[in-house]
């Protein structure tokens, strides 16, 4: 029996295997294929040709492939499972596969193995139906994975817009109500929360642009382009007593992007600049060229940010202090819009004062 065939040469077909798998240039072979993979690959393999050698027969119309299908199909879905879940991609396990088969086939050749044509046959059946049970996994797998992913991030969504459309009303009310004056805390109110409504629904929209890939590359000149984005930022900026500092910027100088992801970009920055400043602080704003590249960098005076928080503050739900509101994801669109256009953020931490924040993009012809 071929299963049996398996068990007993084990040890010399794992060897074997895993130089085939070492060998190999595309998929490149990984720690955990070679320590993991591989005698997982056999363990399946040996279960399935046993399985498929108990399972009783269907009747003279069943055909063999529908056998193995029936005899393997369930233990192939648990095992295909495991390797995934164990850090292997599908190409790996669809190559590692083939290079057991190949293995087998090598080894039992060198050892004279009386394997029959039928057995090979079942071999052949048992590993395109584990090949093919892996990548449905997979795939099923990846599914409710990207379909969680997407409730909570609508989920969150959600509980934000409705926490700025709650803060609007409550303000809304009580001026109508007369007792409070617009110019009062209760106006500002009302401003900060119609001002984060504006920001969240801009941050989607560039979501959606990024998601679907709609760009529309065109030249922008950043004098004009910064004149637009600092109106707004300058009353953000006054409301929390803060100094907003825009640096002149040449009008012969511009970049090919996206407007509209390049001002989501460069607006997040801005906002997340006013919003960790402390009180009484400045944000800068600047425009440099550099060797056919264009700078533009935001400074805060946010007080630095924690050691090792440069490398991972672009993750989708970062936030650079705990007890501030909002998603986080501003820094991941800013990066993707970016990145969209061929350029890339950088950020520069200033222990103790803040930290400057640098979007690079190719100069314009």
């Amino acid at each position: 029996m071929l299963h049996e065939f398996l068990t007993q040469h084990r040890d010399a077909i794992i060897e074997r295997a895993r130089a085939r798998v070492a060998e190999r240039r595309v998929p490149l072979a990984s720690p955990a294929e070679l320590a993991l993979g591989v005698p997982m690959f056999l363990s399946q393999l040996t279960d399935l040709l046993r399985e498929e050698q108990r399972a009783p027969p269907r009747g003279p119309t069943a055909t063999t492939d529908e056998r193995a299908e029936e005899a393997v199909g369930a233990s192939a879905d648990e095992h295909g499972n495991d390797l995934l879940r164990g850090g292997l991609t599908v190409a790996q396990v669809v190559e590692g596969y083939g290079d057991l088969c190949q293995a087998i086939t090598e080894h039992a050749a060198r050892t004279k193995a009386a394997i029959t044509v039928e057995e090979y046959r079942t071999l052949n059946l048992c590993i395109d139906v584990a090949t093919a049970r892996a990548v449905t996994a997979f795939s099923d797998a990846r599914d409710r994975r990207t379909e969680k992913q997407e409730t909570e991030r609508l989920g969150m969504l959600a509980h934000e817009l409705r926490n700025l459309l709650s803060s609007a009303m409550l303000a809304y009310q009580a001026l109508k109500g007369g007792a409070v004056g617009i110019e009062g805390s209760t106006g500002a109110l009302l401003g900060r929360s119609l001002r984060g409504l504006r920001d969240v629904i801009d941050r989607s929209l560039a979501e959606v642009r990024l998601d679907a890939t709609l760009r529309n590359p065109e030249r922008v000149v950043l004098a004009q382009f910064i004149e637009e984005l600092e109106v707004g930022a300058a009353l953000d900026a006054k409301e929390r007593g803060l100094e907003l500092s825009v640096a002149h910027v040449d009008r012969a100088i511009a970049v090919h992007a996206d407007r509209q992801l390049l001002a989501s970009a460069v607006a997040n920055l801005v906002q997340n600049a006013i919003k960790f400043t402390r009180p009484g602080g400045r944000v800068s704003l600047t425009v440099q060229q550099e060797s056919g590249t264009m700078l533009i960098h935001v400074e805060d005076q946010c007080g630095g940010l924690a050691e090792g928080h440069a490398e991972t503050m672009f993750g989708p739900f970062d936030r650079r202090q705990a007890n501030r509101r909002g998603l986080g994801l501003g820094l991941k669109i800013s990066r993707d819009a970016v990145e969209a256009d061929g350029g890339e953020i950088r950020v520069r931490n200033l222990p103790g004062k803040g930290c400057v924040f640098t979007i690079a993009l190719p100069a314009a012809a």
